[in-house]
């Protein structure tokens, strides 16, 4: 015991050992029966906990670890055994005011076009939509903060939502990627948390906003962040690829607001160190990935956790909504508004996409042919892990410095990625789908799909990285017959819907059939069929000029 002074007699012993147990049982520490204990071979505090541990378990068996954020390959959760461990910790997030209002895109040459965009707005005394920022019953320090953003007015999205959540309704809101979704949830949530301050517990969070990849979490930290700037407010962040240790001891200081990937959080949650007593928001962005075959269990967990508190208010966001996610995001909704503006599923008008025929074996050759007129700002989609670092690696070797993203980097060389791609030291970026949500990324002025995916959505989803808040952007495809045909049909309507040119070939391989959606399977129509029906909501916003 002389190396334990705090233990005086087999009292404090027992009570020491006891303590050792519980913390055993929480998977915290792992007690060893041959002495390694008392050898100093602690795996307790030397360690990752669950879920951030060696591959292999205490008896020796390879693990099995739920990788929240890496949406490729069919949603695989089991991650690869031979990856590599880090223990990363991230660098701190910056104070200056100039950096911390400088991260996100201004508005472009087509925004006023968006006061065209149809909305339809579903659900009982709907709220009605604000005519700009100082009429939304925000509080002034976050207006300020709007406009040190760069914010002049709203987008159609904020114009219903903002109205809708400080109500304090639970929303169900599809729209076009690129149209300032992230902004209508954050902008309410942290002015009604100033509007009703409550006392913050450690590990207690008031709103709760969970993302499906890890880059989309940090974005939304970061605008998080910017409009809570010079408030008391506490902003923070827990996802994975990185210490779990280092990220506990943010969670130990508290925050308001807690952003998190779906498997971190939820290794919190199964340790009691985040609990959600004082939960009053909780907000689901790119809802359909978070309630699809991938994330649906890990989301009832969450919705239906046993300190959830009742009287919350659930937010759901997405560019595509299928009738069945619809069906399923009910279940976790009550007498919820649904808003869907522009033609929910449908590609922005401010994308011009082009559809190249080209079989697999000439794609490197057209990707070079392409990236010789123009390679700033390119992000190239793949479909596998693997073809995005041998693309990466094969243009590395050209003219063309050019780094890769996807869910088997490591967190640190995923941000390094972003970070090159973004100060332009990259000119091109190779990713796979964890970069297809969200993002929001200054510099992308091309979105090349050098393998098409597999379904409509995320296709959507990729060219949405470019043509946002009424800029234009530019998208190339590579449409390989022998591969893709089955999407045809419904790529052809993603075109038409965006006033696109149709090359002949695709029209013809849409005839024969195969594919084919409609607004229903998009989310474009609300599943319940019911409520008040709202059209056209975006002319309350007919004489203000948009710029």
């Amino acid at each position: 015991m002389h190396n334990a002074p705090f233990i005086r007699n087999r009292k404090d012993a027992l009570m020491a050992y006891r303590f050792l147990l519980e913390l055993k049982t929480a998977n915290i520490i792992s007690l060893s029966s041959d002495g390694d204990e008392r050898r100093g071979r602690r795996e307790g505090f030397n360690q990752e906990p669950r879920g951030e541990r060696n591959e292999r378990g205490e008896a020796g068996f390879e693990r099995r670890r739920r990788n929240e954020d890496d949406i490729n390959n069919n949603n695989d959760i089991v991650e690869d055994v031979q990856k590599k461990r880090e223990f990363y910790i991230p660098p701190a997030p910056s104070n200056d005011e100039t950096e911390i209002f400088s991260s996100g895109i201004a508005s472009g040459i087509n925004f006023s076009k968006y006061d065209n965009i149809p909305v339809k707005v579903t659900g009982n005394d709907v709220p009605p939509g604000i005519k700009n920022f100082t009429s939304a019953d925000l509080r002034g320090i976050i207006v300020e903060n709007v406009k040190k953003s760069g914010y002049k007015v709203p987008t159609p999205i904020q114009k219903r939502a903002i109205p809708v959540i400080t109500a304090g309704r639970d929303l169900m809101a599809c729209a076009q990627t690129g149209s300032g979704k992230t902004a209508s949830f954050l902008l309410p949530i942290i002015s009604k948390l100033l509007d009703d301050p409550q006392d913050l517990e450690f590990g207690r969070p008031q709103a709760v906003i969970v993302s499906p990849t890890r880059e989309l979490a940090i974005q939304i930290f970061d605008e998080a962040r910017k409009f809570a700037y010079e408030t008391y407010l506490k902003i923070g962040i827990v996802y994975g690829g990185t210490s779990f240790r280092h990220q506990n001891d943010c969670i130990t200081k508290g925050s308001h607001v807690l952003i998190a990937t779906l498997g971190r959080l939820l290794d919190f949650v199964d340790r009691t160190f985040v609990t959600f007593e004082d939960t009053r928001f909780v907000v689901l962005d790119e809802a359909d990935r978070m309630l699809d075959m991938g994330f649906s269990e890990g989301m009832r967990k969450l919705m239906t956790h046993v300190t959830m508190r009742p009287q919350h208010q659930t937010l759901m966001f997405s560019a595509t909504f299928p009738e069945d996610i619809q069906r399923l995001a009910g279940e976790f909704l009550n007498n919820y508004v649904f808003v869907a503006i522009g033609m929910v599923g449908g590609a922005c008008s401010d994308v011009k996409q082009t559809i190249y025929e080209v079989s697999k074996f000439n794609k490197r050759a057209k990707l070079m042919e392409i990236l010789r007129e123009e390679a700033d700002g390119t992000i190239v989609f793949v479909e596998t892990k693997r073809g995005a670092d041998f693309l990466a690696s094969y243009l590395s070797e050209t003219e063309f410095p050019t780094t890769s993203i996807h869910g088997d980097r490591l967190q640190s060389q995923r941000e390094q990625a972003l970070r090159d791609f973004k100060n332009g030291s990259m000119k091109v970026l190779i990713a796979t789908s964890v970069a297809s949500r969200g993002l929001d990324i200054k510099n992308i002025k091309h979105v090349i799909n050098y393998d098409m995916p597999k379904n409509i959505d995320d296709y959507v989803h990729r060219i949405g990285r470019t043509g946002r808040v009424g800029n234009n952007g530019r998208a190339t495809t590579f449409f390989d017959p022998d591969q893709d045909r089955l999407i045809a049909a419904d790529l052809i309507k993603i075109l038409d819907g965006a006033g696109q040119t149709v090359p002949e070939f695709l029209r013809n391989l849409g005839a024969c059939g195969g594919g084919g959606y409609s607004s229903q399977d998009f989310g474009g129509v609300d599943v319940r069929g019911r409520g008040n029906y709202v059209n056209d909501a975006t002319n309350v916003e007919a004489d203000e000029d948009w710029e």
